[in-house]
């Protein structure tokens, strides 16, 4: 269901490209096409009934399920701060701001049809929403307060000012405090996203709208964990180091 090489073409189901690719899905829901329980049509077929050119649906198909993928060799570690920084806020926070309130209504509309047979889903529900309420307000802080902070003394650090411990003496930010609450929220969210959802497995026989929310939370999980990766064991740990080093220049 998830970055397989696959043909679309006119003729080919709508359940058909959803089953090979869940992103294919908001596509289909950006048009109003159904690709859940009635969406055996051809590709062409659903586009005439919605009035909707094939030719850039199928453009559009194949744009949102282009294989992206970060290689593991990147050298994050050697990364300036400048740089680390703002990948973490254009590809991370970028993410997060736009997947979690869209993951949260198509959450909702699954639960009010399928909360009978599966009753776990309110668990889920509970979580994702904790999950919004607090890393939202989170990474704005550190956007706002956080990361400048440490873009200014490292930036002292780097250029060898005089003034910079006193710098960090004066602005001093509570890094390792954001530190410890984003990575226990996050993990407890994962924690219980996996535990619920049988690690994104659906249930035998699950339809397609239930196969997609899986895969998306499942992306959710993958783009989280690596956002924790790059934050608490490189970015943190070197904003640290350098705010060690400047103070005992001071002792």
């Amino acid at each position: 269901m998830f970055l397989k090489t696959f043909e679309i073409t006119l003729q080919t189901p709508v359940t058909d490209i959803v089953s090979h690719d869940y992103r294919a899905a908001e596509v289909f829901q950006k048009y109003g096409i159904g690709f859940c329980c009635g969406g055996k049509w051809p590709l062409e077929t659903a586009c005439l009934m919605k009035g909707v050119n094939p030719e850039q649906l199928i453009k559009e198909l194949q744009k949102a399920t282009r294989s992206i993928q970060v290689p593991p060799s990147l050298p994050f570690s050697d990364w300036s701060f400048d740089f680390l920084l703002n990948y973490i806020v254009n590809i991370h926070h970028y993410y997060i701001r736009k997947t979690l309130p869209k993951l949260g209504v198509q959450l909702d509309l699954f639960v009010g049809e399928h909360l009978v047979k599966y009753p776990g889903l309110s668990g889920i529900q509970a979580t994702l929403r904790k999950l919004e309420k607090e890393i939202l307000p989170h990474i704005d802080l550190e956007e706002e307060v956080i990361f400048p902070y440490i873009r200014r003394i490292a930036h002292a650090y780097n250029s060898k000012e005089p003034y910079a411990a006193l710098l960090v003496k004066t602005l001093r930010k509570p890094v390792d405090l954001v530190m410890q609450h984003e990575l226990a929220l996050v993990s407890a969210s994962i924690d219980s996203f996996r535990e619920l959802t049988d690690h994104y497995r659906p249930p035998v026989k699950a339809c397609a709208s239930h196969k997609v929310l899986w895969a998306k939370f499942k992306e959710l999980d993958n783009d989280l964990t690596q956002h924790m990766f790059l934050e608490n064991d490189i970015l943190f740990p070197k904003a640290l180091a350098v705010e060690k080093e400047l103070l005992s220049k001071q002792e």
